[in-house]
């Protein structure tokens, strides 16, 4: 293996850039030509390819979102489009691929490999944390501390004008994000996808604080079974019509931002070992942190695995979050 091609796929997340970063000087330290594809599999198609080196991406490891662009690939679903994608990698003779991105991106990679046999691993890179095979995706982290931070500024005025807010985080099929903000954030309702048909009950739990002070804060998972955080306030309204119920959206500022401390050294660690991996022959997989260890994960597993939410953390909620 002589060269690597490095890209992002799907939504962004922040840590992508410091995952780059690794990957592209993990691949220098090996002797090895890293390239960049830049929009994806999009480019892959287009031939947006070109050779980097340790100055390319020097500067980086701060900012969120991804200096390789990215973008979603419907021509890259058709077997069509992946044989142009693979004519354009074979002409600049990269050798395998790491793949920055979640579930999606991990199908493409797989259809790829089988179709073409160019090996990939994968970065789990999503602020969903909604991939098995790793304990945390890329981004996640820094996405719960942007909405906790939301979550303390709605706090003030909730309490200031006596009112109720019902703020709605990212997560359409996980509410990590929804209970680790929720948590941190000091909330007192909960209501994420992995536990529907909470809405009645998180309300009897509140009644009778919600009678004697009347600002609350309710974190809603916007995949959320019983409806959006506007619908959710709407029901709310009805049976509590003396309180003041606002809806805050917090939408796509959760994937923006500086990463944190944290998602920049999970980047980088599996930036680094997906290369490593390719060099020692592995394919096909995704590299991943369970217990603070590397393990890797075939895409067929960790893409049809399906990540359950730590039940402690639920009965934790449901204990302070009152």
């Amino acid at each position: 293996m002589k060269r690597i091609g490095i890209f992002t796929s799907g939504g962004d997340s922040p840590g992508m850039n410091a995952c780059i970063r690794a990957a592209v000087r993990t691949t220098l330290a090996f002797d090895m030509e890293p390239f960049g594809i830049m929009h994806g599999y999009e480019g892959m198609i287009n031939d947006q390819i070109m050779p980097l080196d340790a100055g390319s991406v020097s500067n980086i490891i701060q900012y969120g979102g991804t200096v390789l662009k990215t973008a979603r690939s419907k021509d890259f679903r058709t077997p069509e489009g992946r044989e142009k994608a693979a004519q354009n990698l074979k002409k600049h003779k990269i050798d395998g691929l790491v793949c920055i991105g979640g579930n999606g991106s991990y199908t493409g990679a797989m259809l790829f490999e089988q179709e073409h046999g160019i090996p990939s691993i994968g970065c789990p890179g999503t602020i969903d944390n909604d991939l098995a095979g790793t304990d945390f995706t890329i981004g996640f982290d820094t996405a719960v501390n942007t909405a906790m931070e939301a979550i303390d500024r709605i706090r003030d005025t909730a309490e200031s004008h006596d009112r109720v807010f019902f703020i709605e985080v990212m997560g359409r099929d996980s509410g990590y994000i929804g209970m680790y903000a929720g948590l941190s954030g000091g909330a007192e309702g909960i209501l994420i996808p992995e536990k529907g048909k909470q809405f009645e009950a998180v309300l009897a739990r509140h009644d009778q604080r919600l009678r004697k002070k009347q600002f609350s804060i309710f974190v809603v998972s916007e995949g959320d079974e019983e409806g959006n955080a506007f619908e959710l306030a709407r029901r709310f309204s009805l049976k509590y019509p003396e309180c003041d119920a606002r809806v805050t959206v917090l939408g796509h500022i959760q994937r923006g931002g500086k990463p944190t401390a944290a998602d920049r050294i999970l980047a980088s660690r599996l930036g680094a070992h997906a290369v490593k991996a390719l060099v020692e022959g592995k394919r096909n997989a995704a590299v991943g942190v369970i217990n603070d260890e590397i393990v890797f994960t075939p895409f067929e597993q960790a893409i049809q695995g399906k990540k359950t939410m730590n039940e402690n953390l639920w009965v934790l909620n449901e204990m302070i979050c009152r």
